[in-house]
């Protein structure tokens, strides 16, 4: 009997973990590419990326002006 078990919960669990793998149709992306469904919290990333180029002096990498503290382009 606990054979059975064992191979039942161990079936159970491939079956439910095959289930999960699904193909997105095409007009499906776009609620995938929803900006509601970001992790990161757009405000405290702009806050904190304007102090780090304030702090380091420098801007560029981020998407901002390519060039140094120094006044030079």
């Amino acid at each position: 009997m606990n054979k059975r078990i064992k191979f039942i919960t161990i079936t159970a669990l491939i079956v439910l973990s095959l289930s999960s793998c699904v193909a997105v149709k095409p007009y499906e992306m776009v609620n995938i590419n929803d900006p509601d469904m970001e992790l990161a919290d757009r405000k405290a990333k702009k806050f904190h990326t304007a102090f780090h180029v304030y702090r380091e002096g420098a801007s560029g990498g981020n998407g901002g002006k390519s060039g140094g503290g120094c006044g030079c382009n």
